[in-house]
């Protein structure tokens, strides 16, 4: 399984150094991150949305390490806000934060996450937008959940992800479900232990199934976060059964992957909303997008064969 070893890659400085060295990463990044800067992005985000896709915008960097950092990564979406208000798009541009890079890992990072995505949270509610909070490795999951009640105490449309391979996962789809929240659901992209996780993909797939159903049945907003033609066929044929409306949920995909595939969705009336990450640390981000499918692996693969 090549997956696991891709995952602790990420987290290596050595490789980190090697693959950013590598003349062909750049382009292969490229395709999964289209900048470096909000000035880069903006751009894309006036494209995509031009096409009638929507967008969730992630602003890379995870390894935070001192509250200065945390500031400005909270600075970087009050930045990115400011521009989108330019754009006067409301919620078809939202966007997806880690609160790793808000300063949860720190001492007090609890609160220190709290008021730094608050501030966010507060300024996209403000030009007619929202925020979701993506899901990291599952020690960090309670506190995100905590975080995710709490904004919506103000906020209600504050949105969460979860992951169909974590054990824990049907019993959070449920009450969130409940509480009618938005929710994003995905596989999961953290190398987790077979105590938590399942490891084999048909038994994560057979738990994505079984969540999905519990979210079309249930009060939220379903967000279905896959490239998989199966899966995505199956949200279809669930959200028929319960009767969902096509503006009741929305598919999602990574920004680079399967694009005919979103212009189609789209082209049938489904809200289709493309993850758009940008940023200069974006070792990590592209390391679990190669993880997550032998297809972006034999992709880069094959473009530094090519290339040398």
């Amino acid at each position: 399984m090549l997956g696991p070893v891709i995952l602790a890659a990420s987290r290596s400085d050595k490789m980190r150094r090697l693959v950013s060295a590598a003349p062909v990463t750049k382009p292969v990044v490229d395709r999964f991150i289209p900048g470096e800067t909000v000035e880069q992005v903006i751009p894309i985000v006036a494209d995509l949305t031009g096409k009638g896709l929507e967008v969730t915008l992630d602003v890379v960097g995870e390894d935070i390490t001192t509250r200065e950092q945390a500031t400005a990564a909270r600075d970087a979406y009050l930045e990115l806000i400011a521009r989108l208000e330019d754009l006067g798009l409301g919620d078809r541009a939202e966007m997806s934060v880690k609160l790793s890079m808000f300063g949860q890992s720190l001492e007090g990072g609890h609160e220190l996450a709290l008021a730094n995505v608050r501030r966010v949270v507060e300024a996209a509610a403000a030009i007619g937008t929202t925020v979701t909070l993506d899901a990291e490795d599952h020690t960090t999951l309670d506190s995100m959940f905590a975080i995710h009640e709490e904004l919506r105490k103000d906020f209600p449309r504050t949105g969460c992800v979860i992951q169909a391979y974590l054990f824990r996962t049907e019993d959070d789809a449920r009450r969130l479900a409940a509480s009618g929240s938005r929710v994003r659901i995905v596989k999961g992209a953290y190398k987790e232990p077979a105590s938590v996780a399942y490891q084999d993909k048909t038994e994560t797939d057979k738990a994505y199934v079984r969540i999905l159903k519990i979210l079309m049945e249930g009060a939220g907003y379903p967000m279905i976060g896959s490239h998989d033609p199966r899966l995505i066929a199956v949200a279809q044929e669930l959200a028929r059964r319960a009767g969902r409306k096509m503006d009741e949920y929305e598919f999602q995909m990574l920004y680079g992957i399967r694009s005919d595939e979103h212009l189609r969705l789209a082209a049938e009336g489904h809200r289709m909303r493309v993850y758009t990450a940008y940023g200069t640390d974006w070792y990590g981000y592209f390391m679990r997008r190669l993880a997550e499918k032998p297809a972006n692996l034999l992709f880069f693969v094959r473009s530094m064969i090519t290339k040398n």
